[in-house]
């Protein structure tokens, strides 16, 4: 059994229909990126798996639990930074540490939060509140949050969209070092091609929305970091989703895509 499992997913706004019909899987140690146009429902879906929302059809099990509302066991990074502004860096990963285990004393706490400050390189910045510290910094303090209550989950919305590049690559090659060294379960969404591409083993992409579904599943290899490898699988994505666009067509009340996948092709350009 997999991991992470979405079966028959669907959200309606009062007679509008989102999205419908989603169904993947997830195996534990995976790093899965969404991406499609706004107003997909990525953010919804990446909601229902985090328990912040509920699906008006469907069900999300993990690791054999359905989920049915918030949990420490997925830890969530949001685009905007969401830290308490009258805490420090230390303050605001601590807040979440001891939720998670409320037994444990201050030199517990403390000593575990700093692994995760050093983690994503904010050694020294301990003690500074949030209006003190670069957008980037802000990010790299939701991260060790999230990481530090060691959730069987991490769920990431376009956490590194209001960053600069320069900022942005140094830490996504931070994301992927922690998530290699810790074998961490990874959801992300990004409007970013190349991001989702350097970032995941799979990327799943959305047609338009409203009704969207899951247009296309595609499985990358996990070292695809050489520059020729990365423009070709950019490449085959690129023109996957513009004729996905292209060919979007209504059909009553349902938008529905009409490309079918080439799979022998897509190995191929894979390979």
């Amino acid at each position: 059994m997999s991991f992470l499992q979405v079966q028959g997913l669907a959200k309606r706004f009062n007679d509008a229909k989102v999205f419908e019909g989603i169904d993947f899987e997830m195996e534990r140690g995976e790093f899965v990126c969404i991406i499609g146009h706004s107003g997909c429902g990525k953010t919804t879906i990446l909601n229902v798996l985090a328990g912040l929302d509920r699906a008006s059809e469907g069900v999300v099990v993990m690791d054999g639990r359905e989920v049915a509302g918030p949990s420490l066991e997925r830890g969530v990074v949001f685009q905007g930074h969401a830290l308490m502004p009258w805490l420090s860096v230390l303050g605001n990963i601590a807040f979440a540490v001891r939720s998670r285990w409320p037994h444990w004393n201050r030199i517990q706490v403390q000593a575990h939060c700093q692994k995760f400050i050093d983690m994503v390189g904010l050694t020294g910045a301990e003690h500074k509140k949030p209006a003190e510290l670069s957008g980037g910094m802000k990010q790299r303090v939701g991260i060790a949050r999230a990481f530090a209550i060691q959730p069987k989950m991490l769920l990431l919305d376009e956490p590194f969209g209001a960053l600069d590049a320069l900022t942005r690559g140094t830490i996504q090659d931070e994301l992927l070092r922690i998530c290699a060294a810790t074998h961490q379960t990874v959801f992300m969404i990004t409007h970013d091609v190349d991001e989702a591409i350097l970032l995941a083993e799979r990327i799943v992409l959305m047609s338009n929305g409203p009704n969207a579904c899951i247009a296309h599943d595609l499985q990358l290899e996990r070292h695809h970091h050489g520059a020729a490898v990365v423009i070709r699988k950019r490449d085959h994505l690129m023109r996957t989703k513009r004729v996905d666009d292209r060919l979007n067509r209504v059909d009553g009340d349902r938008a529905r895509p009409l490309l079918r996948s080439r799979p022998a092709q897509r190995q191929q350009c894979y390979r």
